[in-house]
């Protein structure tokens, strides 16, 4: 089983993040694989596909695979720079193959810097147009002086495939639970491998925990876009017919801020219980709604898919300063701490979700907890003893309109502080639970 203590599934989260972090991922190709082979060391079930160039999937189309060999830049003096092997960032991604002699002027058109971050190389792609290009700090860049630039991309373009991963966990329902997160990204802490890293052990936890989880799990690792739309076109009516809650993992790794994007209308039973969870987690978290989208909640909540997804992040994707930059690291930016709290809220929403019912007290009147060891045998004084109130307040509300969690925010507590003594209720026939009303 999962050992769930902070510093050791912190330091384990860490030790994921970091194996995966230095591998080129991107749409298509070899890093994407490696990736998945290492997370299926982690959870046996994952299955991994491969999708074919060319496959069509609603208005897209699976791009060209794309491999690497080298790419660098050699400057007048012989210096090279911009080594894709140093820097896996230094490269467009999706660069098109191009070996040559350029001035300084011409090169200037195939260079890329973040003005706001001059010690960062930004990260740049050009998946749909054919181009190539380098990334390059604003203080390297400014250091470049006129004169002959030999550039080396040395890349291939081919009809090869796209790859992603599933992981499918049998619940006593068939509804589901759908998560997903993305595997696109090259060398980037929190925007790439903080989702794949906390969602891998948030399924390894449910595989281990030694009870079947109420609802089946389904999750994949896809690359974002392309990926989560060819997903959907192959398992739309699906999806439509059994999801019940859906979750996005980006951006769960650094410890500066707790963040919620709500799906498209804010309106479902998941956010209800998101909201729950973060504010209760930490009441200073940050909101935002559908037109802060960026991820593949696009997907999943557009028209004709309407999925109920949500994300619970730590620092939001374009919301921190190194963001899509080579300054996102393990270490400045991803910590121990961070992943284990992108963990830890994550697990406490599917648990909320695992747990939402509508409680029926099953006796008229308040029951005589006395008699089922619910009570002490003598009191003194004129107050109830806390955890006897807390039981007592709880029993008042279960007339089968409030969910566990709306009591819980009529008690003002978490709902994780209501399973246990909810679950004993059940257990001594003084609530049944109602029949589960809808996500």
């Amino acid at each position: 089983m999962l050992d769930l203590n902070k510093n050791l599934l912190g330091k384990e989260l860490l030790d994921l993040a970091q194996r995966i972090f230095p591998l080129n991922r991107s749409l298509t190709g070899d890093g994407n694989r490696q990736t998945l082979k290492i997370l299926k060391e982690y959870i046996s079930d994952l299955k991994i596909y491969e999708v074919k160039s060319g496959t069509t999937a609603f208005d897209w189309t699976v791009p060209q695979e794309w491999k690497v060999d080298e790419a660098y830049i050699v400057t007048p003096n012989g210096e090279k720079i911009c080594d894709y092997h140093l820097n896996n960032l230094n490269l467009v991604g999706y660069s098109i193959p191009f070996e040559g002699s350029l001035s300084l002027d011409d090169l200037d058109n195939h260079l890329f810097s973040n003005d706001e971050m001059p010690e960062a190389i930004p990260y740049v792609t050009s998946y749909y147009k054919k181009s190539w290009g380098f990334c390059i700090s604003r203080t390297d860049r400014e250091k470049l002086k006129d004169g002959i630039y030999h550039v080396v991309v040395r890349t291939k373009l081919f009809n090869g495939s796209m790859t992603y991963g599933e992981v499918l966990i049998d619940g006593e329902s068939e509804k589901e639970i759908f998560m997903s997160t993305y595997i696109c990204h090259p060398s980037m802490a929190n925007n790439e491998v903080s989702g794949p890293t906390v969602l891998t052990y948030i399924l390894k936890w449910l595989q281990e925990r030694g009870v079947k989880p109420r609802y089946t799990i389904r999750a994949v690792f896809v690359p974002e876009t392309i990926g989560s739309i060819y997903y959907l076109s192959k398992n739309l009516s699906e999806l439509k017919e059994k999801v019940i809650a859906g979750l996005n993992f980006t951006c769960v790794g650094d410890d500066r801020a707790y963040s919620i994007l709500y799906s498209k209308y804010a309106n479902t039973t998941t956010d209800k219980l998101a909201a729950h969870v973060i504010k209760t987690v930490c009441p200073t978290y940050k909101t935002y709604d559908w037109y802060d989208r960026g991820s593949d909640e696009r997907q999943y909540c557009s028209p004709n898919v309407d999925l109920p997804f949500i994300s619970l992040m730590r620092s939001k994707h374009t919301e921190y300063p190194e963001y899509h930059t080579s300054l996102d690291t393990i270490g400045d930016v991803v910590t121990a701490d961070g992943l284990f709290g992108g963990f830890d809220i994550n697990q406490k929403l599917i648990t909320a979700i695992e747990n939402h019912y509508y409680p029926i007290t099953t006796i008229t009147c308040e029951p005589m907890m006395s008699k089922r060891d619910l009570y002490p045998s003598i009191t003194q004084g004129r107050r109830r003893p806390p955890s006897v109130r807390l039981m007592m307040n709880f029993l008042s509300w279960c007339d089968g309109t409030n969910s566990l969690v709306d009591i819980a925010e009529k008690l003002n507590i978490p709902v994780w502080d209501l399973y246990v003594i909810a679950e004993n209720m059940f257990l001594k026939k003084l609530i049944k639970k109602a029949k589960y009303k809808p996500f």
